[in-house]
Order: C-alpha cells, then sequence, then structure tokens
C-alpha cells in the first residue's frame, strides 16, 4: 500500500484521520506548507510533488470561496491519484436547504463526482470541538455564547466519530460513489448547548441570540474582515432558518454504533482542562 495522503492534515478531521491510520499501521502521509514536500493550496507548482507516490487522498479544503476554488482546481489536476475522501458539509445540495454559503462546496462536490476518481464524499454536521478547538471556546470562556443562530437546532457531531467514519471511507473500497451524511444523535438549539456547557463546567453560561446585522458588527469590531463576517453570518443562517433540524444516520451505517452524545463529549472535554480559566 502506498501512503494515504492527508491534505490539510494539521487540521481537526485530519489529526483524527492520521490517528486512526496510525493505529493501524497505515502509512501515511501529512502535506502541508511545513511538510517534506511542501504543499501550498495556493502554490500549484506544489501539488505535483505532493501527489508523487500516493494514490488515496484525503482532503479537507481550505475554508473560504478562493480556498474551495482552488481545492476544485487541485482535483481536477491530480494526476496519479485513484481514491479520493472528500470532507464536505451536511446539506451541502439537498433539496429544499441550499444556501448560498454553500455554493463553493456545492462545486467542489460536482467537480469530485465528475472527475476520474474513485470517491466518497463525507458530509457531516456541526463539530462538537467547534466549542473546544475553535473560535467557540472563547465564547464558552467568556460565559456567553454571542451568535445568530436563533432558535434552530443542530445534530452536533463529535470530531473523533468524524475521523472514524473519513478512515473506514478511505480502507473500505464498499465506500466507493456514495455520499454519507452524518450527525450526532439528536438536534440541540444553541440555548440547550449553553445549559449543557454550563452542567459539563460547572459555571453560567448562557446564550445571546444577536442579530444577524449586529452579529458581523461584533465579529468586525474583533478585528475579522468583512468577507470573513459575512461568511460566518451566514453559516449561522442556516441553523437560524431551521435548515439543520434533522438527524442523519450514516455514522451507525459506517461504524455500527450510535455516535457520541453531545453531553457526554462536553463532560469528558470539561475534564481536560480546555475550558478552566
Amino acid at each position: 500500500m502506498t501512503p494515504i495522503l492527508i491534505l490539510s492534515g494539521k487540521g481537526k478531521t485530519g489529526r483524527r484521520v492520521a490517528a486512526q491510520l496510525d493505529a493501524r499501521g497505515v502509512p501515511y502521509r501529512l502535506a502541508s506548507r511545513s511538510s517534506e514536500p511542501r504543499f501550498d493550496w495556493y502554490d500549484e507548482d506544489t501539488w505535483a510533488d505532493t501527489i508523487r507516490g500516493t494514490e488515496t487522498a484525503y482532503l479537507a479544503p481550505p475554508v473560504g470561496p478562493t480556498g474551495l476554488a482552488q481545492a476544485c482546481k487541485f482535483v481536477q489536476q491530480a494526476d496519479g491519484l485513484r481514491r479520493l475522501v472528500l470532507l464536505s458539509g451536511r446539506g451541502v445540495g439537498s433539496p429544499g436547504r441550499d444556501f448560498a454559503v454553500y455554493d463553493g462546496q456545492l462545486e467542489l462536490e460536482n467537480v469530485v463526482r465528475a472527475s476520474e476518481l474513485d470517491w466518497t464524499i463525507v458530509q457531516p454536521a456541526w463539530f462538537a470541538q467547534g466549542f473546544s478547538e475553535d473560535f467557540l471556546r472563547y465564547h464558552v470562556l467568556a460565559g456567553e455564547i454571542r451568535l445568530s443562530a436563533g432558535t434552530g437546532g443542530e445534530a452536533w457531531i463529535d470530531t473523533d466519530d468524524v475521523g472514524d467514519v473519513m478512515t473506514t471511507a478511505l480502507l473500505d473500497e464498499s465506500y466507493v460513489g456514495r455520499t454519507l451524511a452524518i450527525s450526532g444523535p439528536r438536534t440541540l438549539t444553541m440555548l440547550e448547548i449553553a445549559d449543557e456547557l454550563t452542567a459539563a463546567t460547572g459555571r453560567p453560561i448562557s446564550y445571546v441570540d444577536l442579530d444577524p446585522q449586529a452579529h458581523v458588527a461584533e465579529l468586525i469590531a474583533q478585528g475579522l474582515a468583512q468577507e470573513d463576517a459575512d461568511a460566518i453570518r451566514d453559516l449561522f443562517a442556516v441553523i437560524r432558518n431551521h435548515r439543520s433540524e434533522y438527524v442523519s444516520t450514516g455514522v451507525d451505517e459506517v461504524l455500527g454504533r450510535p455516535p457520541r452524545d453531545f453531553t457526554a463529549w462536553a463532560r469528558e472535554t470539561a475534564k481536560t482542562g480546555v475550558w478552566a480559566g
């Protein structure tokens, strides 16, 4: 077996796929700006050397319209690859759930499907680890989750479950040509998330429902560019408009077990001290 190439291997899912492959003794290679050979999504001259010597790749695309466009070009130029597993997003391309914020991801999915690669597309719900490994962690530490998600719910998924599904899809050819939607076992609103995190951390955490434009203004005041602030608002608009209030069964189907519940995840995560202070 040639090494499995993990693109964006330092990200939340890439790290977990690497750990799973390592545990199974499967060779892999992480691709990043600091790897050898060097890989840069925005430097196409680095792509051929990165692919050389591999047949299978896990692709977690860069964030934003420009990054997704580069990922499309990468797939179209991926000479030598035979197999590709793509990280996408739940709801991308689903009838009745289309949002403009998903247009770039849908284009990437379509490019992958139109390629000559043996592909699998995995569409996860929002990651629970957004509250411990991403910008939402600072909301938890501040005791206020300030977002424009309204009263909408999301079936938050433990990123460890995402990594397990991705690894299985990479190693099991029976998932070729399939799109797998995966989520946690139940939907939770932001108010319910705040209650869960209050119980897990032992200190009060509230949810403040911001008007979408007020949310953008706060993000810009924190130093984000207008484009990035608008993109975050548009992502939360999916939840705000109740387009994520459903459960997907992909974890059960692929792993033969239920996904981890948010309550269990929050309690275990609290023990690590990530929300201490």
